[in-house]
């Protein structure tokens, strides 16, 4: 691994946009406590999903379509956007994966999404939400989801490292994704094989175009790059 780090500097919780839905994801995890049980049985009885990681190898570029409703920069949409449907139109156009928000406040997303989608279509299907918490891992592989997204902003590199741990412990496959150096060596740390690489700061969500210009290069070769936003 690289050392990219020219002097350490703790992590700090997210700020802006980011750390309100990050916070509001903690709120909801805590309702998902009380289902753990219920959820770890689903999880164990889910289906082996088709790999996220495999399907975006062995092409020059794939496109990883996203089914969206809403978003905190844009407002809403596609607000009677039907999960499925969508999914459907993405697979006939040629996309590799789809991402599914199931965030519901600033997204317009429900876990429905992922059981529609999933009857729609057999493409590897992302979970992308503001997962903070070992159990969304679970709660993910029950609802059939392929991989999971991780946010390294979110998170601090322990639970970066925690998050990953849970997921290959219910063989979930997760994107993280990351803005700057400092980020990319967490979850390098961490086994990272999707990176993505967001042009958009959650924290302000302004959008610098040349944020993956200057870290896509910086993913070695043999981990799958992606390009965000």
């Amino acid at each position: 691994v690289q050392a990219f780090l020219t002097s350490p500097r703790p992590w700090t919780p997210p700020t802006g946009t980011l750390g309100r839905l990050v916070a509001e994801a903690e709120a909801r995890v805590e309702g998902l406590r009380a289902r753990r049980a219920e959820l770890e049985r689903a999880a164990a009885a889910a289906p082996v999903e088709p790999s996220m990681a495999a399907a975006l190898l062995g092409r020059s570029v794939a496109v990883i379509a996203e089914v969206k409703r809403r978003s905190p920069s844009k407002g809403d949409i596609a607000p009677g956007l039907g999960a499925g449907a969508q999914a459907a139109a993405y697979a006939s156009g040629g996309a590799a994966a789809l991402s599914i928000l199931t965030e519901p406040a600033h997204f317009g997303g429900r876990d429905a999404d992922l059981a529609e989608a999933r009857a729609a279509v057999p493409l590897p299907l992302l979970k992308k939400d503001f997962h903070v918490d070992p159990l969304q891992m679970i709660e993910a592989r029950a609802l059939g989801a392929s991989a999971a997204l991780v946010i390294a902003r979110a998170l601090s590199p322990a639970d970066v490292r925690e998050l990953a741990r849970a997921a290959a412990g219910v063989g979930l496959e997760l994107l993280f994704e990351v803005r700057d150096e400092r980020e990319l060596e967490t979850v390098l740390t961490a086994d990272a094989l999707m990176i993505g690489v967001n042009n958009r700061d959650l924290e302000t969500l302004v959008i610098d175009p040349e944020t993956a210009a200057r870290i896509l290069p910086l993913i070695p070769a043999d981990r799958i790059a992606i390009a965000e936003s």
